[in-house]
């Protein structure tokens, strides 16, 4: 009598392909990166606080030609109406300012954030290693 040799599933074919798909999806994903309109010449500086993400925030990007808010670049009238226009006063502010750029434009930034109360502000700059 012929002794009945028991089926089992060969799993290396399968592990195969689900080395394959995980190394697919590592490489074909896109990881979010800051949303950054200008490109800037930051102050270094020595590491200081990180800035916490719990909340939604404004970023805010200044150069000597340019102002950007979340990663597109406005005019100071269209940053009026949209800094007008957020109901919640604690919401933190980044601003990144170029280092080159003129005190009287940083000061019209500060003053334009002051009148519609938002003080939650932080900048940001380079970090010396």
């Amino acid at each position: 009598m012929r002794r009945r040799e028991s089926l089992t599933l060969d799993m290396t074919p399968l592990v195969d392909v689900v080395f394959l798909l995980l190394i697919f999806f590592l490489v074909t994903s896109v990881f979010k990166k800051d949303e950054l309109a200008l490109l800037l010449d930051l102050p270094k500086v020595k590491e200081g606080e990180k800035v916490s993400s719990s909340k939604k925030v404004l970023q805010i990007e200044l150069s000597q030609d340019a102002i950007a808010l979340n990663g597109e670049v406005v005019t100071f009238q269209v940053l009026e109406e949209r800094v007008s226009q957020v109901m919640d006063h604690n919401r933190p502010v980044t601003l990144r300012i170029d280092a080159s750029v003129r005190y009287d434009r940083v000061a019209k930034l500060l003053a334009l954030l002051r009148k519609y109360q938002l003080s939650n502000l932080s900048l940001i700059q380079k970090t010396l290693q």
